[in-house]
């Protein structure tokens, strides 16, 4: 493009994302907090309906076992059929699921409607991470991406002290914790309807767009599209290269971490002792709020820089620090000061890995091969959490389930480093 065209760029793409990641950010906000609100309900639920540390964790983990299973074939259908029906659907359907375990009675209820809720949810996230790619070019992704995933600790913001109040609060008889499932489900099936309605598949159905905009993101985002040496457009391509697999390694690791902490974080906090249940949610969310802040500034610098490897290494090996330490004191202080810096760089470091695989994956590549490593990585959300219910049943503590997340930051960050320097030095 021109010199002086360039400004019209930057203008059309600020446009674009004031209109789109605000809405999507509000849709992930709702998904991530009806995928762990399940862990401030087990302050009270666990013991209401008959739930172990062991099998609260492979209930709460087993989410990713049906959410694994479909999410390939949901991002191929949201590709063919389109965002706005697709994303629509995957909203209605896991909102009413996520009401639904208002209902469970009991751990065999408990394990099939989390599991039928993953079913429910395969593909949203793959397939919002394959819709920016629609509308961004890569050198703007980190920063939209980060913006977009910002709805991770802003859900644990606003619904940890949400979530917890809720406990408290009893409407047609039920326990606070069936109030919570109920109040914090339905709004998603309602945004699944708003979806459906107001939601553009690409840039050139965008009716707020002018045609003279359109063509303008449009040509920036078809930079990113044309074929170079190193990039994947088929789906046995994708799934075919060794690269795709380690990566899906590498997100596997930052996921265990993310999870492993999440689903447990409000119980290891009441566990400090003297705590209410709100006081539990406030002090839960403060970890989130400051990661809020932390991977903005830290996006933007590595759009800034353009550097994107180490912006998520370095985060990966503190994370990874940090839970070791948390795992070897019984300080309260100490111990949540550990956990809090370890969830600042869990956040810091996802956003970064999103612009890996969008930066070599094409058309079927992309929609397939993203669903794929996000489905192989989430599969670290079963292994986490329940890593830390069975240390906490076998020895009373949460130190072995800490260090497990330990171990998996840590091997995330060197795989990254050592395909980031095999695929620069291949593409030298």
């Amino acid at each position: 493009m021109s010199e002086a065209a360039a400004p019209t760029e930057a203008a059309v793409l600020r446009k674009a994302a004031l209109r789109l990641v605000p809405f999507l950010g509000l849709l992930y906000f709702t998904a991530y907090l009806d995928r762990v609100n399940v862990g401030y309900a087990a302050l009270t639920m666990n013991a209401d309906i008959g739930l172990s540390a062991a099998a609260y964790g492979l209930g709460a983990g087993i989410f990713f076992i049906g959410y694994f299973l479909f999410e390939v074939p949901s991002n191929l259908i949201l590709e063919k059929v389109g965002a706005r029906v697709w994303i629509a659907r995957i909203m209605v359907t896991w909102g009413l699921l996520s009401a639904g375990m208002a209902f469970v009675d009991g751990p065999t209820a408990f394990y099939v409607l989390r599991f039928l809720l993953g079913v429910a949810e395969a593909g949203f996230f793959p397939g919002m991470i394959l819709y920016l790619t629609y509308w961004f070019p890569w050198a703007q992704r980190a920063k939209i991406v980060a913006a977009f995933m910002m709805a991770i600790p802003i859900s644990s913001v606003i619904g940890a002290p949400l979530s917890t109040a809720l406990l408290d609060t009893s409407l047609f008889g039920l326990k606070g914790w069936q109030t919570m499932f109920i109040l914090e489900g339905v709004p998603a099936a309602v945004l699944g309807v708003v979806v459906f309605f107001v939601l553009a598949d690409r840039p050139a159905a965008a009716k707020w767009l002018t045609p003279a905009e359109k063509q303008v993101l449009q040509t920036a985002v078809d930079r990113d599209q044309q074929a170079a040496p190193h990039h994947l457009s088929g789906l046995g391509a994708a799934l075919a290269q060794p690269k795709v697999w380690g990566l899906a390694i590498v997100y596997f690791g930052a996921i265990m971490g993310n999870y492993g902490l999440g689903f447990w974080l409000p119980q290891i906090v009441k566990g400090f002792g003297g705590l209410t249940n709100v006081q539990t949610g406030l002090l839960s969310a403060l970890p989130y709020l400051i990661s809020a802040v932390a991977m903005f500034l830290w996006s933007r610098h590595s759009d800034r820089t353009g550097e994107r490897l180490w912006h998520f290494a370095g985060p990966a090996v503190l994370g990874a620090a940090a839970f070791v330490v948390a795992a070897q004191t019984t300080d309260p202080v100490a111990q949540f000061s550990a956990l809090a810096l370890a969830t600042i760089c869990i956040n810091c470091a996802l956003p970064m890995f999103w612009s890996f695989p969008t930066q070599f994956l094409r058309a079927a590549a992309a929609a397939g091969g993203i669903a794929f490593i996000n489905s192989i990585g989430n599969l670290a959300g079963y292994v986490g959490p329940s890593a830390m219910g069975f240390a906490k049943e076998a020895t009373g503590f949460y130190g072995g389930g800490l260090l497990v997340l330990a171990g998996s930051l840590a091997l995330a960050a060197v795989l990254a480093v050592v395909i980031g320097r095999r695929s620069a030095a291949a593409t030298v």
